[in-house]
């Protein structure tokens, strides 16, 4: 992606627990020569490979896990919060608009989990971490044939990581002043996917929270 210096993100630490926290992902290849798109949870393991690995599942009916054979190329997008900027938060003018917003790009070749086993300790994994935060987790246990049954409408793929990019696109071009109001006017936004980017521009750029 476009990504100048200033909004560059590169500790892989910070990148795991965004994709970790953003975990809807838009997965994008090439489908008989043209740009195709699923949406869908993707797990992140650190430990597999230098750079980490996303793991999930596809729908066997879906015609974009046929070309996850580990050679070709696949783009995993990650958003985080965004939000619109008004020119008239700055202290000065003339300004114009802009759109403050956060992502991580992860690139690798998907390939198939082939055995059963592997696959089926991947569902397991991503059940306990999708109700790691429930107030009571579903235990995940189903009779094995019901099981067995909705497992074969699906394919489970692992794509280690060849490249990771992460953007921070949250006002670090402008003044510190700018940045400080561009955070205070989000924090007053009824949208809370804005006050969710204050919270985080906060934190990375090191504002300290508001007197009194």
């Amino acid at each position: 992606m476009y990504l100048p210096k200033a909004f560059q993100v590169f500790d892989l630490r910070l990148l795991g627990d965004f994709i970790e926290s953003h975990s809807f992902a838009t997965l994008v290849s090439v489908v008989d020569g043209l740009p195709f798109a699923t949406h869908l949870p993707l797990l992140f393991d650190r430990t597999q490979s230098p750079q980490g690995a996303l793991l999930g599942h596809i729908a066997r009916a879906n015609p974009q896990w046929r070309a996850f054979d580990g050679l070709q190329q696949a783009l995993a997008i990650f958003q985080g919060p965004h939000a619109y900027v008004s020119p008239s938060w700055y202290a000065r003018s003339p300004a114009v608009p802009t759109w403050n917003y956060t992502a991580v790009h992860v690139y690798g070749a998907p390939r198939i989990i082939e055995d059963a086993q592997a696959f089926s300790d991947l569902l397991d994994r991503l059940i306990a971490f999708y109700e790691a935060g429930m107030p009571k987790p579903w235990p995940g246990i189903l009779p094995a044939d019901f099981r067995a049954n909705m497992m074969k409408g699906i394919v489970g793929f692992v794509m280690p990581v060849k490249r990771i990019e992460g953007k921070f696109k949250i006002s670090q071009n402008r003044s510190r002043d700018d940045q400080r109001r561009v955070v205070e006017h989000l924090e007053t936004s009824a949208d809370p996917v804005a006050r969710a980017l204050a919270e985080l521009s906060r934190r990375h750029l090191g504002i300290g929270e508001p007197m009194g």
